[in-house]
């Protein structure tokens, strides 16, 4: 990808600042959890509880419908609810055949099990969300949650940069 597409991306995606690998920490038998990864009683007392335990699912059959339908209004409020009080839901009748998210999720198990010389093969560069590690790092003082991920971003295609894509991600389904 061209660094003129990249540092687009980044003005849209935002950027990150590198941060030491959760894994790392955790291996190294620190005796204290890092400041940064511990969030105050105040900041704790203040998050919301959720009034169900049930995680939200949401019926992608219902999204695409035609805006006519009643129910297709109440799946988009659905939505709505599932980003703005969990964060996450849960996606049916989406179409993905049940062996495509079997395999990814062989995969993703996979490249987690890797060492972290390996892993970091796949790191986030700085000033970019996408590749492995910690997304949305914006201060030396910020809160961190205690664990790794491995961004992606899927599209539009133009805009994947397969550096950060695990060679077993990127064979043809």
């Amino acid at each position: 990808m061209e660094t003129q597409d990249q540092e687009l991306l980044s003005e849209v995606y935002g950027g990150s600042l590198p941060v030491e690998n959760v894994q790392d920490l955790a291996s190294n038998n620190h005796k204290e959890i890092p400041p940064r990864y511990l969030r105050p009683e105040a900041e704790l007392d203040s998050v919301s509880v959720l009034q169900s335990l049930e995680l939200p699912v949401i019926d992608m059959t219902k999204l695409i419908a035609d805006n006519q339908h009643q129910w297709h209004h109440d799946e988009l409020a659905k939505l709505h609810l599932a980003c703005k009080d969990w964060g996450f839901f849960q996606l049916i009748n989406h179409g993905v055949p049940e062996e495509i998210i079997d395999k990814m999720k062989i995969d993703i198990e996979e490249f987690f099990k890797l060492s972290l010389v390996k892993k970091n093969a796949y790191a986030q560069q700085p000033n970019d969300v996408e590749g492995y590690g910690q997304a949305y790092v914006h201060s030396e003082d910020q809160k961190l949650d205690w664990g790794d991920m491995l961004f992606l971003r899927t599209l539009p295609l133009s805009h994947r940069n397969m550096r950060c894509w695990p060679i077993s991600f990127r064979k043809s389904r």
